[in-house]
């Protein structure tokens, strides 16, 4: 790939295919081991939680989005069904792929399919080490309303961070 490739070049999906769970955890793993020295622990948290999602899908009131370019899986992110909550989850998008407007549009999508589903909230939670990721929840109105430390992702300690947004 030469260059950044435009936002119209990747294809979003809804639905999951063979591969994509093992593929999602992989780059979970790999990225955030390279980006934010996170051990294998933070790789089996990902891999627990997307079989939950597989087990409890219902495409109702789940949702996952798989971007895609060149056959290669680029981006991705969940919305899993926690009541009257909607939970924001494993939103990831690799690093050649940032700052074209990938994370805006899955945000987009995000919104658009929590608010047809009637959810009364949404939440996530995310560490301290993605600003990037926390500015952009913000601006779609998700406000930071907790914050504990934890040494379960294979790191010393992170400050996990709680967003929730409240839909009026």
């Amino acid at each position: 790939m030469k260059g950044k490739p435009a936002l119209d070049d990747i294809s979003i999906r809804t639905y999951l295919r063979p591969g994509d769970i093992g593929q999602i955890v992989h780059l979970h793993g790999t990225l955030y081991k390279e980006e934010y020295d996170y051990g294998i622990e933070f790789e089996s948290y990902v891999a627990e939680g997307l079989s939950e999602f597989f087990k409890s899908y219902d495409p109702k009131t789940n949702r996952a989005w798989i971007c895609e370019h060149e056959e290669k899986i680029v981006g991705f992110m969940l919305l899993m069904n926690r009541g009257t909550a909607a939970q924001l989850r494993y939103f990831l998008i690799l690093p050649e792929y940032r700052g074209i407007g990938l994370g805006q549009r899955l945000m987009e999508l995000y919104m658009e399919y929590m608010l047809g589903c009637g959810y009364a909230s949404s939440y996530l939670w995310t560490t301290s080490d993605l600003s990037a990721a926390a500015g952009l929840y913000q601006k779609f109105g998700f406000q930071l309303t907790e914050e504990k430390e934890s040494d379960s992702f294979g790191k010393k300690t992170v400050l996990m961070q709680k967003y929730e947004l409240h839909v009026a």
